[in-house]
């Protein structure tokens, strides 16, 4: 039998599913905690995330939660910021009085064994009183096809996969395995093609980082790849978390972030050739050839900045990005590298410079 006092000192955890932390973006937009955004945009994307005492088991060298980085869990950041600790069943009701101002929820998963099942109850909790479009960002050696199935009936309408590297080389080099054995490669894209075929096409996205050794090449085949099977691709900027493995090491030059978020854009929406890109010795974009009118056009316009925009999953109506992230790939002091709003002139123009435009069109 299990020691009353041991009982209680586990109901006093603030561990999910009972509890949860959400983005310091979130508790702003849900006047949470006080604060405001550099400029003033509508925010209504809601990020929650799962909390244990003993953490994340994965160990992946560029993320704030990692299971070796030094500090207590509860006091990791994630992304850079700071991810307040708040009652499960309290957010949920602030949610549902806040309901007409969001525009799209995500649950996002840590690799831990309480984590579907916990996943799976703060879901069905969410769908109770809340109606937004629902997102999971899975952990998938966490899951399999059944689990996957029953997120879908709950009513989760997306599932995201932080794949992160974009080559079996860079994902082994960064991403320590948990006990289990589960945190491989083959395994990842089981999962991801799982959820494929269980939520259909443009309902799962998997997230890129620019910055893990990777080359552009990579990226670029791994957008096609993604594009040819319905798949959305989200970028990511990687920013060095303190004390993290990785640390020490530098964001990518902001010359060749901006070419990848333009070459994404055209690949995705205006169906760029992978034979009209030019690419270096490293495997770095050098040159576009911009021959089809649409493609000039939109070079031309930067597409009035939409290339540069946070990619997340999309509003109820399917319009509009409802989930934005701000301040997921830079810091709150630094400039923008992705836009939580539509660019305005003046963005447009250093993007232009970021873009070092005349030397990459042919």
């Amino acid at each position: 039998m299990i020691p009353l006092e041991t009982v209680q000192q586990e109901t006093e955890k603030k561990v999910s599913p009972d509890f949860v932390r959400i983005s310091m973006a979130s508790a702003i937009a849900l006047r949470l905690r006080s604060g405001r955004f550099s400029r003033d945009f509508e925010f209504g994307g809601i990020n929650l995330l799962l909390n244990y005492e003993n953490g994340c088991l994965s160990d992946c060298g560029y993320c704030g939660l990692a299971r070796t980085r030094p500090g207590d869990y509860e006091d990791k950041s994630f992304i850079r910021v700071e991810w307040p600790m708040v009652e499960t069943d309290q957010l949920i009701d602030r949610m549902a009085e806040h309901e007409d101002k969001l525009t799209r929820l995500c649950i996002s998963m840590v690799t831990h064994g309480r984590a579907y099942k916990d996943t799976y109850d703060i879901t069905k909790r969410l769908r109770a009183k809340v109606k937004t479009p629902l997102s999971l960002l899975i952990a998938p050696p966490t899951l399999n096809e059944e689990k996957l199935q029953s997120f879908k009936d709950l009513g989760v309408d997306m599932i995201g996969v932080g794949l992160d590297a974009v080559s079996e080389k860079v994902f082994k080099q960064h991403r320590t395995d948990v006990p289990n054995g589960s945190l491989r490669w083959d395994n990842y894209w089981n999962i991801i093609n799982a959820s494929r075929r269980i939520f259909g096409p443009w309902k799962v996205n998997i997230h890129t980082v620019v910055g893990l050794g990777e080359t552009d090449l990579d990226l670029v085949d791994m957008f096609y790849h993604l594009k040819d099977n319905e798949i959305l691709a989200y970028l990511f900027n990687f920013n060095p978390e303190e004390d993290s493995r990785m640390g020490d090491w530098v964001s990518p030059h902001i010359t060749r972030w901006r070419r990848i978020q333009l070459v994404k854009h055209l690949i995705e929406n205006y169906n760029l050739q992978k034979k009209d890109i030019e690419f270096n010795s490293d495997g770095g974009i050098e040159r576009i050839s911009a021959e089809g009118n649409d493609i000039q056009i939109a070079i031309q316009s930067l597409d009035q900045g939409l290339p540069f925009m946070t990619n997340g999953c999309p509003n109820e109506a399917g319009t509009e990005v409802g989930c934005t992230r701000p301040y997921g790939s830079y810091r709150p002091s630094e400039s923008f590298r992705d836009f939580p709003f539509q660019p305005e002139t003046d963005d447009l123009k250093l993007i232009r410079k970021e873009l070092a435009l005349d030397e990459l069109i042919k």
